[in-house]
């Protein structure tokens, strides 16, 4: 089983919360999502593997399971084309649980006119393979999210 954990601190509300019909549907998979503290941080790595997709707003980590797991920096994000974020690593890199991929500042997406809401999601995963699933309370980046069978 993968555990997967969380990249950043916040507050978890929940897929079916985010402000995006594409998440709050689960319908690139299910999983949770993260309201970040409003401070610059840097978005971890939610599982050990490869980095198979790198944008500066969103990044797919593949672990040894062949579980992706998407995390994505605010809701359209895309739509910044890459200002306010930094690479911390590229395409292809092996990358541990817990190890920088994005810095990034949720205030600057606020003033963008943009949500900081940041959904993880079990890519093209069922439901019903996700066990422990938080929904809700206060995660410091490195906090279980969710297992994945």
């Amino acid at each position: 089983m993968t555990s997967v954990t969380s990249p950043l601190a916040g507050r978890v509300i929940g897929l079916a919360a985010v402000p995006d019909p594409v998440f709050s549907g689960a319908m690139v998979g299910p999983g949770t999502a993260i309201d970040p503290v409003r401070e610059p941080s840097v978005a971890v790595s939610p599982v050990d593997g490869v980095v198979v997709s790198l944008h500066p707003h969103a990044f797919v980590v593949l672990d040894s399971e062949d579980h992706g797991v998407l995390t994505h920096l605010g809701i359209d994000t895309v739509q910044l084309n890459g200002a306010g974020f930094e690479l911390l690593v590229a395409k292809g890199d092996t990358v541990t649980r817990g190890q920088g991929v994005v810095r990034w500042n949720p205030v600057d997406v606020e003033a963008a006119g943009k949500s900081p809401v940041c959904p993880v999601v079990a890519l093209d995963a069922s439901a019903d393979a996700l066990s422990g699933l938080v929904e809700d309370g206060e995660v410091k980046s490195g906090d279980a999210l969710f297992g994945w069978e």
